[in-house]
């Protein structure tokens, strides 16, 4: 980051919720956060109107969501703690705070285009990463390592915009947690402090309310924590783009009248199925035209990550804090997915694969034990990261909504961005990054099948 010549840091400040507020608390892991130790960490970038000067962003905007943070944090004290893992140990993994403990805020100045960088046409990934924290530095202790687990970089583009960046170890939260936070930090920096939150809001639940000693064993063992590593950072250059397709809801529509005209007694057809089918045949197309051909029996898979919050007996409150996620993995050969109704059966296979793990007569935890049974086949794996049940355009944290939403996190992670549109719920945003040959074949085998599905 310090070696950009567009980028400035302006000030490094560690924030600290308001004294004597959390003292020493600690939180284990469970089964659900276990599975994400080793994960890279995440980052996701958002982008604001606002075309005022550095001495005002200095003296206004600086000091208020260095406050709204620290009071943030006293209601929700794992952003703050570490991450502390016992690797050769069976100690379950925890997340500590201490009196004291921060999270390293920065602010810092771009000179490249905001308006360029918040489109929706091809950019340069490399562009993008200075504008996202590193997470910090692994600290081995005697028996056990920590690892701080959230960090913040606010980033003023000269009387243009602001990007908030924001980096996380998975195992912190899954998306309904993140959210959770956002929601939080918005409001207590619109108003000042947390009265209207803990009015209108709903404060995270950090009990464990799931707890299955067996499957927290099962998750540690297949873990390897052995020489637990230093997350990477993201770094340039590179050769990738990132570009966000926007799917209306009358594409939506046209790809579910194609899927029920080639299939009319299929019982589960819902926009996030049709979307994913769609993506995950133009994908492959795409890899096929660039050279990356496979034997038409080898298999592709498709992973997507169902939250079980709702799905549990009794259900978890929305508020629960943590992972709360199981993966569906639905595999078809190459040969299928490329050929002429290989988005149909891959839209149908997604459906079904999400249909019978949410309508598990014994409960959606029935096979947790083999949840990643097939993630062990070697085939080539793509996932989804994001989801449009949570509007991430709607935090706003007084200079009005996001004008651009980026998960960076796919650039290292073989997954697409799904995500509620901006201008509509209805709509759907598409991010992904490919390499620019890649990118080119891509956005033509996207569109074009679009356009042949409203026609049909």
């Amino acid at each position: 980051m310090d070696d950009n010549p567009n980028l400035t840091v302006l000030q490094r400040s560690r924030i600290s919720p308001p004294p004597a507020t959390i003292g020493h608390r600690s939180l284990p892991l469970t089964f659900f956060d276990i599975t994400w130790l080793t994960f890279p960490p995440l980052h996701h970038l958002f982008f604001y109107h606002f075309p005022h000067s550095k001495s005002h962003f200095m003296e206004t905007v600086v000091p208020n969501l260095k406050h709204s943070l620290s009071v943030t944090l006293q209601h929700y004290f794992p952003f703050v703690g570490n991450l502390v893992v016992f690797p050769y140990s069976s100690r379950k993994p925890e997340i500590r705070h201490v009196e004291g403990d921060s999270v390293a805020l920065t602010f810092a100045e771009y000179t490249l285009d905001f308006n360029d960088l918040t489109g929706n046409h091809p950019r340069k990934c490399e562009y993008f990463y200075p504008l996202v924290p590193p997470l910090g530095s692994t600290v081995k202790e005697s028996d056990y390592v920590t690892l701080p687990l959230f960090s913040v970089q606010v980033t003023y583009f000269p009387n243009s915009g602001i990007s908030i960046g924001m980096t996380n170890h998975h195992s912190l939260g899954d998306a309904n947690t993140r959210f959770g936070f956002l929601k939080a930090w918005t409001s207590i920096y619109k108003s000042g402090g947390d009265q209207s939150f803990l009015m209108n809001g709903s404060p995270p639940i950090y009990d464990r309310l799931v707890d299955i000693p067996k499957l927290d064993e099962i998750r540690l063992k297949e873990t390897r924590l052995e020489g637990f590593y230093q997350p990477p950072s993201l770094v340039g250059p590179t050769d990738g783009l990132r570009a966000t397709f926007v799917l209306a809801r009358t594409h939506i529509n046209g790809l579910k009248k194609h899927v029920l005209t080639q299939l009319p007694s299929l019982e589960y057809v819902s926009s996030f199925t049709v979307t994913c089918g769609y993506l995950w045949s133009c994908i492959v197309k795409s890899l096929v035209k660039v050279g990356e051909e496979k034997g038409e029996d080898e298999l592709e898979q498709f992973v997507i990550a169902v939250d079980c919050r709702s799905r549990l007996d009794p259900p978890l409150p929305t508020t629960y804090f943590g992972n709360c996620s199981a993966p569906c993995v639905v595999s078809i050969k190459h040969g299928v997915l490329i050929g002429e109704n290989g988005f149909v059966i891959a839209a149908k296979l997604i459906g079904e694969g999400i249909k019978k793990m949410v309508n598990n007569k014994e409960g959606i935890l029935k096979d947790a034990e083999k949840w990643h049974d097939g993630l062990k086949n070697p085939a080539r794996k793509m996932s989804v990261s994001g989801t449009p049940k949570l509007n991430f355009y709607d935090t706003d944290f007084g200079w009005g909504k996001p004008i651009k939403y980026e998960c960076l996190s796919i650039d290292y992670m073989g997954s697409v961005a799904i995500n509620a549109s901006k201008e509509s719920t209805q709509d759907l945003e598409i991010g992904v990054c490919y390499p620019s040959m890649q990118m080119e074949v891509f956005a033509k085998i996207f569109n074009d099948g679009l356009e042949n599905a409203i026609v049909s």
